[in-house]
């Protein structure tokens, strides 16, 4: 698993990632990556209310990102959890993962629609 620093070069989606984790089933392939992109869209809505929910709603991206090998999502979702976790002000880390999960997901749609 790659390093929770953040990686600003990281691709959107780590391809033989994806296909470890489904063991190269594409309709499983198929299934994980269209409920990450149902859970990111409540999950980002979520987000931007900047709840007192911040730090478990980015603990649970960062999940799902790691597992579909979106690590540049998780990095920046880690960010945010931590910047909550302090205290600190979640604008700029919550801009900068909305970003990437905004690209992530454009890559994604574009796979599930070679699928």
């Amino acid at each position: 698993m790659p390093s929770t620093a953040l990686a600003p070069d990281a691709a959107p989606l780590d391809l033989d990632h994806l296909a470890r984790m489904t063991g190269g089933e594409k309709a499983l392939e198929r299934e994980v990556l269209a409920l990450f992109l149902t859970q990111t869209s409540g999950l980002i809505d979520a987000l931007a209310d900047k709840s007192a929910e911040v730090a478990a709603l980015s603990h649970t991206l960062k999940g799902s990102a790691r597992a579909i090998g979106a690590f540049r999502v998780a990095d920046l979702a880690a960010a945010l959890e931590e910047a909550a976790r302090r205290g600190s002000d979640p604008s700029r880390p919550l801009a900068a993962l909305c970003a990437a999960v905004a690209e992530a997901r454009g890559v994604i749609e574009a796979r599930l629609g070679r699928l």
